[in-house]
């Protein structure tokens, strides 16, 4: 238990824009929604959280992942990379690096990168996959 991730939050410019990527994304990772209150909604898979709430600072630049801060969450997608990675821009997200997907992140990693409208960046990750064939 000591060391396991708790929670994570992310401050949004926007609930219902958070809620209707992420909220979609959790969902189909097998989260199921936790708390709701006026600024915020919360989703669990076993004794971990994620909770979006609208910022209070909304004069504060844009989210950049390559800035200091947080780059990006990455969850295990099993053999649903693909299925997720096609569905996901009905639902807010953008695919990123396609020319290189799913080996963006190298030949032995099998994943797909998505980032959502306020640049939040997810990667979903397929252990076991295949090596790229064309290396």
């Amino acid at each position: 238990m000591i060391g396991r991730l708790h929670h994570v939050e992310l401050w949004v410019p926007d609930l219902a824009r958070a809620i209707r990527s992420w909220g979609w994304l959790l969902g189909e990772l097998g989260y199921q929604q936790f708390q709701d209150w006026p600024a915020g909604r919360s989703w669990r898979l076993g004794e971990t959280y994620l909770v979006v709430e609208q910022s209070p600072a909304l004069t504060a630049p844009d989210h950049d992942r390559r800035r200091p801060g947080l780059n990006h969450l990455a969850f295990h997608a099993g053999s649903r990379v693909d299925e997720l990675a096609a569905a996901a821009p009905k639902h807010g997200w953008t695919l990123l690096f396609p020319d290189r997907h799913p080996y963006a992140g190298g030949p032995d990693h099998y994943a797909a990168y998505l980032a959502d409208e306020d640049g939040f960046e997810v990667e979903l990750v397929s252990p076991g996959r295949p090596a790229d064939p064309s290396r």
